[in-house]
């Protein structure tokens, strides 16, 4: 990773990453961290192929690297650890990734309110000036689920060392 992270309640945005399965399985590696700003990448990966004739990738990859993004945006704006979940993504297909290279994701939280983030974001290759996708996202804070949980698992992969 490139770029400091950025602890919530003494866990590393880092490790939360790192401890989500999906993320683990597919190569999503953070690469910058801001307060409300991530920038994570994908290796190109012929698993996550979506159309065998052209080699290029799945949506649906390009999806979960943009609502992981957006979604580790507004957990790093956080000022302590509290669930979040999804709410709305509007995804916008600008061109097709291109086979062999490496995709990024860039995605802000540039609102909260007390139970509502907002995010926007881009995946891109090179240029973030030619984005792949774009995306606006609003996630919940304090969604039901298990914040214990979630500290464990990404202290646990913290300490592990795991990437």
């Amino acid at each position: 990773m490139s770029g400091n992270d950025i602890e919530i309640d003494g866990i590393s945005i880092e490790a939360i990453v790192r401890a989500v399965p999906h993320a683990r399985e597919i190569g999503m590696k953070l690469e910058r961290v801001e307060a409300g700003r991530i920038v994570m990448s994908l290796p190109y990966d012929e698993r996550l192929i979506g159309n065998p004739e052209t080699g290029v990738l799945h949506g649906g990859v390009i999806t979960t690297l943009v609502d992981m993004t957006c979604g580790m945006a507004v957990w790093s704006s956080l000022d302590e650890m509290a669930p979040i979940a999804t709410l709305d993504l509007r995804i916008d297909y600008l061109h097709p990734a291109v086979p062999g290279k490496t995709l990024f994701a860039d995605g802000v939280c540039y609102k909260k309110t007390r139970n509502i983030a907002f995010a926007r974001g881009i995946a891109y290759h090179d240029d973030p000036d030619d984005p792949v996708a774009t995306t606006a996202a609003a996630f919940m804070i304090n969604s039901a689920g298990s914040v214990p949980q979630a500290k464990e698992a990404a202290r646990l992969f913290d300490e592990a060392g795991n990437a």
